[in-house]
């Protein structure tokens, strides 16, 4: 294979000792002389400030919309110095309640300047960061409280409540609650209760007054921040991020971002939206911070997004595909409200600039007449200035990847990585269109390979290679706090197992095809791979969600769907059917139905008869958080969903017998 955005580094080496066949080891041929050497005085995430402090002293930091009269105006900004002023002062007081280099200190709630300025002062006194987030669902908060023995926590104003929900448990360790806000004088007497202390974020700013407490030395190997991550089984794990993984992680995607012309300028502008508590959003407010650039805070209310970012006029835009199916869903509906001759002048327009761009043209020189006339709309939409969408966390889908290319005269850029593997491990090239719906090679920091997985059938030896992916490099994590059993189990000499299946492309591009653990036998001992599977028929467009399950006591599968409202509607209007959508949803017509739509997707898709739904249930209210069914991103939580819908699973088996 003529792989040429990738250089292999060791060749591959068939099973062995009852390990599987692995393929060979590529890294990025923007590597091809050795990794990214590291910045000298450059050995922890509080250097990154430290440095851009001594450099960009006055360039604009972190921003935020103020708020006149009940309405947002304009941006406000601290500069480097300012912030580094009061993380100064933060670091003091808590310093001066007792922590030292590796205490635990709690972050919850939404980004803020705060947030940043907490973070700082826990980097430069050498103690961990833990972030805390609702999504993980109820009970997670007083799990990490107590998992990690955080001593003191910051909440945003209205997230104290929820922190006081986890007495008296986390008082074992807990001793501080610090406001970004004002604190209630009913809260002030909840605590003392406990014997701890609350302060409002200007009671705790002078609270050392003058004492200064000297800095500890930071070596790359300390670890900086326990990011809890919400498995889609057990107890959230916390996985130990150290200095070193930030700062290579940097590095690799700076050279990334040079070797594609897109470098960071001090004047690139960010915002920040995606929560600060997952290492996307971390590592992108590190690499603008080491670059002096600006960061940009939104008023947490998604409905407004769009909005601030008008206002922002940021220059590289990070999303998840939630958010850009909005954008996407959100255009559309504009352009054909705006008449026959609007909408087809932007079809006209799209079919012309995508067809260039296929050809190889890049997208500002594709069609420039196209993106003057119609496509500058779009741009203006999003502020004007955007210049790189990275999309991240979850797979984008290939039709909105492709429009969002053509239409927003900017960069979209689809990665991949975990928390394990601090973020970034591959991402896409700008003018790339064969790399739609791939993750693109892998970032210069790391090394990556496939390892077959035998009882899936896929071999990474194969002339297309397919297999488990495997990341090797300075940005894996140190492993899960307190749990060396998890940790053996996904780190074997050195090579962390993601579970995700890849299949490499011709030209080194990563595409994530499946996901291993989800595999399971039935009762004639046919392999189910279910994901793959809730895949082809998520496809179906009179379903919105679908959860395949079967186990190996039956010889077939069921599921468990989300209707799509106005497709059953419309459905049951045509066949003469009342009832309200509730309804339809409990009618053995509509069951039928759902069936129906389903096997026939299953027929185009060549699947075998096993693999056949032959039962369905159908629930009008979708998976969610609220009853823990998936996870922040919107993967489904298998063991939580089976016992969700047990007594359903049940009686399915026993009708449909």
């Amino acid at each position: 294979m003529a792989m040429q955005h990738v250089v292999k580094v060791d060749e591959g080496r068939p099973a062995a000792d009852g390990r599987p066949s692995v393929g060979p080891t590529y890294r990025s041929a923007f590597a091809r002389d050795g990794f990214p050497a590291p910045v000298p005085g450059l050995e922890s995430c509080y250097d990154i400030f430290r440095m851009a402090v001594e450099k960009y002293p006055n360039n604009r930091m972190l921003g935020r919309r103020e708020i006149v009269d009940g309405k947002a105006g304009a941006y406000v900004w601290k500069t480097y110095k300012e912030v580094f002023g009061i993380a100064n002062k933060i670091g003091n007081s808590i310093r001066s309640h007792g922590l030292t280099k590796g205490s635990r200190c709690g972050i919850y709630g939404a980004n803020s300047p705060e947030w940043i300025i907490t973070m700082e002062a826990c980097n430069a006194h050498g103690i961990y960061c833990v972030p805390l987030y609702d999504t993980l669902g109820a009970g997670a908060i007083e799990f990490i409280l107590c998992h990690a023995e955080v001593e003191i926590a910051f909440a945003e104003e209205k997230k104290v409540q929820e922190l006081l929900k986890t007495f008296p448990k986390s008082t074992e360790f807990l001793k501080t609650i610090v406001s970004f806000g004002n604190v209630t004088q009913e809260q002030k007497e909840e605590v003392s209760k406990y014997g701890l202390s609350i302060y409002s974020w200007d009671e705790f700013l002078s609270l050392a007054g003058d004492q200064e407490f000297d800095l500890p030395v930071k070596q790359k190997t300390d670890i900086c921040t326990i990011m809890y991550t919400s498995g889609t089984t057990g107890d959230p794990k916390g996985v130990l991020i150290s200095n070193a993984s930030i700062i290579s992680l940097i590095a690799g995607v700076d050279r990334l971002l040079n070797s594609v012309n897109e470098r960071l300028e001090e004047t690139d502008v960010y915002m920040s939206y995606l929560p600060l508590a997952h290492i996307f959003d971390r590592v992108v407010e590190e690499l603008f911070m080491f670059h002096g650039a600006s960061i940009g805070f939104w008023r947490g209310d998604v409905k407004l997004l769009v909005e601030d970012i008008g206002v922002l006029k940021p220059t590289i835009l990070c999303a998840v595909p939630r958010v850009l199916d909005r954008i996407f869903s959100g255009l559309q509906a504009k352009i054909s409200a705006g008449g026959f001759i609007k909408s087809t002048m932007f079809s006209l327009a799209y079919k012309f600039k995508q067809f260039r761009m296929m050809r190889g043209a890049k997208h500002n020189e594709a069609a420039a007449i196209c993106d003057k006339v119609v496509f500058s709309k779009v741009k203006e939409g999003l502020g004007g200035n955007v210049r790189v969408i990275l999309s991240g966390a979850a797979p984008l889908a290939t039709h909105v990847e492709e429009y969002l290319r053509v239409v927003t005269c900017a960069h979209v850029l689809q990665g991949y990585g975990l928390t394990e593997t601090c973020a970034g491990s591959f991402v896409s090239l700008p003018n790339q269109m064969s790399m739609i719906g791939t993750v693109g090679p892998p970032v210069p920091n790391i090394d990556a390979r496939l390892e077959s997985v035998p009882e899936m059938n896929y071999d990474a030896l194969a002339s297309t290679p397919r297999g488990e992916i495997c990341i090797k490099g300075e940005t894996l994590f140190s492993g899960y706090y307190r749990r060396e059993d998890l940790t053996q189990e996904v780190l074997v000499d050195g090579w962390f197992h993601t579970g995700d299946i890849g299949e490499w492309q011709p030209d080194g591009s990563m595409k994530i095809i499946d996901r291993k653990k989800n595999i399971f036998k039935l009762s004639q001992g046919e392999y189910v791979a279910v994901e793959n599977l809730e895949n082809i028929y998520g496809v179906v467009s009179a379903i919105d969600s679908i959860w395949v399950y079967g186990n190996s006591f039956e010889s077939f599968l069921v599921a468990v769907v989300n209707p799509n409202k106005e497709a059953l509607e419309s459905w049951a209007e045509g066949n003469g059917i009342s009832g309200d959508f509730e309804a339809l949803c409990e009618n053995p017509k509509a069951k039928e139905y759902i069936l129906g739509e389903l096997s026939k997707t299953g027929k185009e898709k060549k699947l075998k008869g096993f693999e056949f739904i032959r039962a369905v249930h159908l629930d009008p209210v979708p998976f969610d958080m609220e009853r823990d069914l998936i996870t922040p991103t919107y993967k489904r939580k298998r063991p939580q969903l089976l016992k969700y819908y047990q007594g359903i699973i049940d009686n399915m088996y026993k009708s449909a017998k």
